[in-house]
């Protein structure tokens, strides 16, 4: 895994995910964490770094858009209340979530434009994609490549033994599963809005 504060190595997982708000932001950059609800989370969250999807929050120069990407150092459980102390009468404040730890955030060469897919929750994909990628169709993973991917991902999560490998499909026929790795259904990516 690549540890250091820089940007992914080309076979490094990555993890595209959502980042609904600016504040969400500042909470990864200053405080080094991000949270997914453990409900609506991918499959594996064991992924060397996690580049932000910007959605339309971020306003008129940011939204729609990849610009940063963190190495991942770690994950945690913790209740919504415990990540926000100031929410605990929140209706999720008692919901867990993965805190995912963050090291240093890194500004990618070139943000990576939605163009037509304005929706995105989670997607998974390499670093080698990542730093070549000008828009979001050219993350996704294709044929044999996503086959490598999955089983990457699938024996990354066995040695950190955060699953039983069994639970964890051989083959990617879950529509929820394709389309983490940028299979559309409808034009669209399948997923369900998070926070």
């Amino acid at each position: 895994m690549n540890m250091s504060d820089s940007l992914p190595a080309a076979n490094d997982l990555v993890l595209i995910a959502i980042m609904p708000h600016p504040r969400d932001l500042e909470i990864a950059r200053l405080l080094g964490w991000y949270r997914i609800r453990m409900k609506s989370a991918p499959k594996v969250i064991s992924v060397d770094h996690i580049a932000f999807y910007q959605p339309s929050s971020f306003g008129e120069d940011h939204r729609w858009c990849v610009e940063y990407v963190f190495p991942v150092t770690g994950h945690e459980l913790a209740s919504r209340a415990e990540l926000f102390q100031d929410e605990i009468d929140h209706p999720r404040a008692r919901e867990e979530y993965f805190k995912i730890q963050l090291g240093s955030m890194q500004k990618l060469p070139k943000p990576i434009l939605a163009e037509n897919w304005k929706r995105l929750n989670f997607l998974y994909t390499t670093g080698e994609k990542l730093l070549k990628a000008e828009n979001l169709k050219d993350l996704t993973v294709r044929d044999d490549e996503r086959k490598i991917l999955w089983k990457a991902l699938r024996e990354r999560a066995a040695e950190r033994q955060e699953y039983k490998v069994e639970d964890l499909p051989k083959e990617l026929d879950d529509p929820k599963l394709l389309a983490l790795f940028g299979i559309m259904s409808s034009g669209s990516f399948l997923g369900t809005e998070d926070e």
